[in-house]
């Protein structure tokens, strides 16, 4: 900074700009007020259908939420350029108080150029030594110095922040200019020390790393600049060095126990950056993806996907990127099974090969194991790749298909190559045993592709209502696993994530079981009629096949999580829809035309067949071979009541595409909350009764206790709901439910007995 610019300069202009940001806070926090309660507030309880349910009602939820994210941007530059006001005026008057001190001391300071000169009056007194004048010229080239690095940080963190996104704000939030600069000279440090050979990396330095990515690693400013730092080849072979015991030893043998934290660090540095928008990092996604299939050194046989892969596995990484480098991934298995004639070999793990991934799950040299585990953070990518073709008919493969009869070449997408067809490399967790990582990593992948939420966790009030793609992947997978229940019956592990996506598509369940086969199609005035109103969806139907979801809920209720989930969901959908139908406010046009006792009866025939069927299944895990503990179905239920506190009652468990209406809205409200809480905690009661241990010694005990169990479940929502909307018929719905439960216990036992082959137990008689 030019000497004259500091000693003269005026700050009105920038006190001015201070007060206007401080003023568009003001406004903003109105407007993002309006967005929550008005627009988003609205949005939530309207009436969508159809493209509205799955496009708009997003779109507005996006929209309403860049208000807070332009309010924590506008924030953010306000309190930089504030800081920096104030930091220069002091500078400023630094800077005049040692001119008068240099004044009053005989000595005078006058612009030259872009500088100063400080020279002795010649006065009468006597003249000041050079020490005097050197140490006045020292100080105020320090004041100028520190002046201009706050000058110049201010701008380089106002830059670094208004580029992180093309379009729209960045959800980052400094209360200062120092800590956004800290922010970015943390990150060139450590980038610094990741550059490093590996081999010269020194314990000190490897925490100081460890440390500084945990503390930032969600850091918008940070992690772009460490990733741009850094640069992909040096983020590989960062990796694949400090995993590597043989390139370090010391560090390996000193940190070993903290490379998991590291790993796990640095994957959620990398996520966030991926979601800048700056020219640097949209190279750096690019760069990252060629580097995929290329080795990550002139004599290693590790690629770059099988590195990179394992810093995928924490943080929500930018679409884009995943779908690119899913694509590319998936173009270098072709190339090397030789488009899936061969088993994927060239990922499996050589003696020599270092540990690429330190959760104990498996190695990391499988690259689709962590790329899974990402994708199951990031739902639309996710349903982007498994809907993406693998293998076209043109191509040359050995898929086959029956089209009228004959055998012809398949279309595969990757979904059908992963679930069905991929012969997993084999891999070993910490213990030596058989990692189930790469299909349970699958599954939970296949969790966040069909329900639009990342997999563990459960749909809150802004998942949107199930869209095309999440349908058709729901559809493909009810399928597979119709056609073949030993796809998912032989890596049961996989049914908690199964578990609790049949849960979200309840409604589409329903649907399917209520068809006329005759006719096929849910909607259409056949046997069952309107079954389009008596399970109302808002967004698309996965039209599935009854034949299918048949063997799909026998195999969950084999496994307790699956099996949990799936019945739990049940429970509060058939609440909520108990108290849609009986709503007297409910609009004519979407009424299912029918008495009382035939809606409550249909109700409760498919939550009975629904029921029936998971008993089933659970009859074959404690009975059968598996020999399942009674006790683990019951944990399981409980296990479910501690995901849904809070939402008890609200629907929220079952997703938000089973009610269309202003009534019902996207959660169910006032009292469907009611019956679906009772409903629920009537399920979890029982569980905690331990109803089921004190009935598991045969088959009949095991059905009847859960056919007395559904049958309290629907008597209790369709009584609860009654009541709500003070109906004449409270004491005749009881027996309805009952002549439904029956018929849908019956069902279950008609339509599971065509699966002889897949079960060692009998099925329970009609």
């Amino acid at each position: 900074m030019d000497f004259e610019a500091l000693h003269s300069a005026s700050f009105t202009s920038l006190d001015t700009t201070v007060s206007d940001w401080t003023k568009m806070l003001t406004k903003l926090t109105d407007l993002k007020a309006d967005a929550k309660d008005g627009l988003h507030g609205k949005a939530s309880k309207a009436n969508w259908a159809g493209y509205n349910a799955t496009v708009s009602r997003e779109f507005i939820g996006k929209t309403a939420e860049e208000f807070n994210d332009a309010y924590t941007q506008a924030e953010s530059i306000r309190n930089i350029m504030r800081d920096t006001q104030g930091e220069l005026k002091t500078q400023q008057r630094l800077l005049k108080e040692a001119i008068e001190r240099g004044r009053g001391n005989h000595m005078s300071v006058k612009p030259a150029g872009s500088g100063f000169t400080v020279t002795p009056n010649p006065d009468p007194k006597p003249a000041n030594g050079q020490k005097d004048v050197d140490a006045l010229r020292d100080e105020l080239q320090g004041i100028l110095d520190k002046a201009t690095e706050m000058d110049n940080t201010a701008a380089t963190s106002l830059k670094a922040l208004v580029d992180l996104t093309d379009y729209g704000f960045s959800g980052q939030k400094y209360a200062d200019r120092d800590s956004a600069v800290n922010a970015i000279k943390e990150a060139e440090n450590l980038a610094r020390i990741a550059k490093k050979n590996p081999e010269d990396l020194t314990v000190k330095e490897f925490d100081a790393l460890n440390a500084g990515l945990k503390k930032y690693s969600g850091d918008e400013l940070f992690s772009e600049r460490f990733a741009e730092q850094l640069g992909p080849k040096g983020t590989l072979e960062f990796w694949a060095g400090i995993a590597d015991p043989y390139t370090n030893r010391d560090v390996y043998v000193e940190r070993r126990e903290q490379l998991g934290d590291l790993q796990k660090n640095l994957s959620l540095t990398l996520a966030t950056a991926t979601q800048a928008d700056t020219l640097e990092m949209h190279r750096w996604k690019g760069e990252m993806t060629d580097l995929g299939s290329q080795p990550i050194s002139k004599n290693s046989t590790t690629q770059g996907f099988q590195v990179m892969s394992n810093l995928m596995r924490w943080g929500n990484f930018d679409d884009q990127f995943l779908k690119s480098y899913g694509s590319e991934l998936m173009e270098t298995e072709k190339a090397a099974t030789s488009n899936g004639r061969h088993g994927a070999t060239v990922w499996t793990k050589m003696g020599m090969d270092p540990n690429l991934n330190h959760t104990g799950e498996d190695s990391g040299s499988d690259p689709m194991i962590g790329y899974l585990k990402a994708l199951s953070n990031s739902p639309d990518a996710a349903t982007d790749f498994f809907n993406d073709s693998f293998l076209s008919k043109d191509e040359d493969h050995e898929f086959k298909e029956e089209e009228k009869g004959k055998e012809v070449k398949a279309d595969l997408t990757n979904f059908d190559y992963l679930f069905e067809e991929r012969d997993w490399p084999p891999e070993r967790d910490k213990d030596g045993d058989d990692s189930i990582s790469g299909r349970n990593n699958l599954a939970m992948a296949l969790e966040a592709a069909t329900t639009g939420h990342p997999a563990g966790e459960l749909p809150t009030v802004d998942t949107p209502p199930h869209n095309e793609g999440q349908a058709q992947l729901m559809h493909s997978l009810v399928s597979s696993i119709g056609e073949d229940p030993g796809r998912l019956q032989d890596h049961s592990y996989m049914s908690d994530s199964i578990g609790q996506i049949t849960s979200e598509y309840l409604p589409d369940i329903n649907r399917s079981l209520s068809v006329d086969e005759s006719s096929g199609e849910p909607g259409e005035e056949n046997g069952s009629g309107n079954i389009d109103k008596l399970f109302p969806i808002a967004g698309v139907d996965a039209k599935l096949n009854s034949e299918h979801v048949t063997p799909l809920l026998v195999v969950l209720g084999q496994n307790p999580e699956g099996s949990a989930a799936v019945e739990t969901g049940q429970a509060a959908y058939m609440g909520n829809l108990m108290d849609y139908h009986l709503n007297p406010n409910l609009p004519e046009e979407s009424r299912y035309p029918q008495t009382p006792q035939d809606t409550i009866e249909e109700i409760s025939r498919r939550s009975g067949e629904i029921g029936g069927t998971l008993a089933i299944g659970r009859q074959e895990a404690i009975l059968g071979p598996a020999g399942t503990e009674a006790k683990d179905f019951e944990d399981s239920i409980a296990q479910q009541k501690n995901a849904w506190s809070g939402s008890i009652g609200t629907g929220i468990g079952v997703g938000v595409s089973f009610i269309a209406t202003p009534v019902g809205g996207a959660i169910a409200g006032g009292a469907a909350s009611t019956v679906s809480s009772l409903v629920l905690e009537h399920v979890f009661q029982q569980a905690e009764n331990n109803v089921l241990q004190e009935a598991s010694a045969d088959s009949a005990g095991l059905w009847s206790e859960s056919k007395r169990v559904n049958l309290e479940m629907g008597q209790e929502a369709a009584f609860s709901a009654a009541k709500a909307h003070d109906l004449s018929y409270q004491n005749q719905v009881a027996d309805w439910v009952r002549s439904g439960r029956d018929d849908g216990y019956s069902d279950a036992s008609d339509n599971v007995s065509r699966m002889a082959d897949h079960l060692t137990t009998e099925v329970p008689p009609a």
